[in-house]
């Protein structure tokens, strides 16, 4: 009899799941709100690891540069964006910085996320060139070599391991910082996310929905960073 009641409790517990499933993902295709704010998040993280790239190269130089002026000016930069919460910046740029100027969300995320990242690639680029045994960089210039010759043709090629980690998982931390967009009302993800619990007043599935679709495409980064690495290793190994 408890045998029978059980099986009943737990057909009772499925059939309510897969209710509130579909009630949440597949009715009125909202897991296509999913899909679009996913489409979003990947998109403003992409372009904006690429601006923090560029922008980092060229703090994480002026940084080491023998220019104290260039040197200040990097460091009050690193110093003020590290030093402010990434909301607070990107409302600067989207109610300040923009307010006057008709351009797209997504274009404003992008430069927010892009600028915040710069501070944080350009310490770990930073900290990866120095990482580098100073010798290095007396051969190359006993070689002959211009200091801009042994930084990329020696220093650079050998900062890169000791870069890539630290880089990939700036770029994890990126995605799930993008949560935030939904300040200045752009659809991501955990917007979509939002949007669908606010039509069904359920919180549960789709918030585990956009928290397992997070999960997802951090650990593919992750392993993706641990195959390189291996590799990476493997060659200096030879």
């Amino acid at each position: 009899m408890n045998l029978f009641t059980d099986l009943i409790v737990a057909e009772s517990y499925w059939s309510d799941l897969w209710a509130k499933i579909h009630q949440n993902l597949i009715h009125e295709n909202r897991y296509m709100l999913l899909l679009n704010g996913l489409s979003v998040t990947l998109r403003v993280t992409f372009f904006a690891i690429i601006i923090g790239t560029v922008f980092g190269i060229v703090l994480a130089l002026m940084k080491m540069s023998k220019s104290k002026v260039l040197s200040a000016i990097s460091n009050l930069y690193i110093t003020v964006i590290r030093g402010t919460p990434m909301v607070t910046q990107l409302l600067i740029i989207y109610f300040v910085v923009f307010a006057s100027v008709n351009v797209s969300k997504i274009f404003v995320a992008i430069i927010a996320f892009g600028l915040n990242s710069s501070a944080y690639v350009a310490e770990i680029i930073r900290a990866g060139i120095q990482a580098v045994d100073r010798g290095q960089t007396e051969a190359g210039r006993s070689l002959g070599l211009s200091s801009r010759q042994t930084l990329f043709l020696i220093v650079m090629p050998q900062a890169v391991k000791n870069i890539f980690p630290a880089y990939v998982n700036e770029f994890i931390v990126l995605i799930k910082e993008t949560a935030i967009v939904g300040y200045i009302a752009l659809e991501d993800l955990t917007k979509a996310g939002d949007i669908i619990r606010s039509r069904t007043y359920e919180a549960f599935i789709p918030l585990l929905s956009v928290a397992f679709i997070y999960l997802i495409i951090t650990s593919v980064l992750a392993k993706l960073c641990d195959i390189v690495e291996r590799r990476l290793n493997r060659h200096d190994m030879r």
